[in-house]
């Protein structure tokens, strides 16, 4: 009887993914250096995608301030850096395909009328047909995905009940992220995809569009958010206040402590390649906290030498 077959498992390729919607804040960062720290310890490569896809949210010069914000802490990428706006045949290959199995419809309903039937689109409730509809992805009845999550362990969805049939092209004419992202990932053979955990709920779609598409699945890691004094998520767009790129190493030590590590308190780390060389070697993912944090936890106090 022949040795069963081995088939080496692919080398690990994870990538970080901003909107230019402005400056990188902490809670960019804190990605950032998350996914750049599991890609590193595992010896793999780490990708950059800007992910320019809707334009009326978009900020002149930020993709450019981003790149050099992520150089002046350390976290260089591999490879050439890919823009989704170039990747639009991409995205209508995929769509095409989805169409053409049936997987794929237009869709007429305008928001109005979704919110009236209660917000989750199970069948199409337009009373007219527009000129300009979306294609939503049909989600079969009782669609249930479930996947293991790094920091969150099992996670489970009604993708039916909970998100219904989703957007792959909007009706104004842009490309939906959870299509781009799925094509994205697999043209780049991203094995690991490591994120805030805003995009927690989301990963379900992409699993299903993945197994409608062919795809295959990577693994999935979702970092704790940081949150504003209201309790909202950090967000570029609602200018949350940059990282300070002129002094990254404060900034690298206070996102460690947010990704749940013992201080690195050694004093001849005086720069955030010396800091990012230790920091690689005892990095311990499953000391990574799965509850969000106050963005003041990203402020850097080098009184604190323990372990929340």
């Amino acid at each position: 009887m022949p040795p069963p077959s081995s088939t080496p498992s692919p080398a690990y390729r994870g990538r970080f993914a901003p909107s230019p919607t402005g400056p990188l804040h902490a809670g960019s960062m804190l990605a950032a250096f998350g996914s750049w720290l599991l890609a590193r310890q595992a010896n793999g490569q780490w990708l950059l995608r800007i992910e320019d896809l809707d334009p009326p949210r978009e900020v002149a010069g930020a993709a450019a301030v981003q790149l050099q914000a992520l150089t002046r802490f350390g976290l260089q990428h591999d490879g050439e850096v890919v823009n989704q706006s170039q990747r639009g045949q991409l995205y209508r290959e995929a769509l095409d395909r989805l169409i053409a199995a049936g997987l794929a419809f237009e869709c007429h309903c305008s928001r109005t009328e979704l919110a009236a039937a209660g917000g989750i689109h199970r069948r199409c409730v337009a009373a007219s047909r527009r000129p300009d509809p979306a294609i939503r992805l049909r989600v079969a009845d009782d669609c249930e995905i479930g996947f293991d999550d790094l920091v969150h362990g099992w996670v489970n969805q009604r993708v039916d009940c909970d998100v219904g049939d989703f957007v792959l092209l909007r009706a104004d004419g842009l490309w939906a992220y959870q299509l781009a992202v799925v094509v994205d990932d697999a043209a780049q053979a991203i094995t690991d995809v490591v994120r805030g955990a805003d995009l927690l709920d989301s990963t379900p779609r992409q699993i299903l569009l993945q197994r409608a598409l062919g795809l295959p699945t990577p693994k999935y890691a979702h970092l704790p958010l940081l949150l504003d004094t209201e309790g909202r998520k950090l967000s570029k767009s609602d200018a949350a206040s940059p990282v300070d790129a002129g002094d990254p190493l404060p900034t690298l030590h206070a996102l460690w402590r947010c990704l749940g590590q013992a201080p690195l308190v050694d004093a001849s780390l005086r720069t955030p390649s010396e800091f990012l060389d230790v920091a690689v070697h005892t990095f311990q993912p499953d000391q990574i906290p799965r509850q969000a944090l106050p963005a003041s936890a990203a402020v850097h106090n080098t009184a604190e030498t323990s372990r929340d």
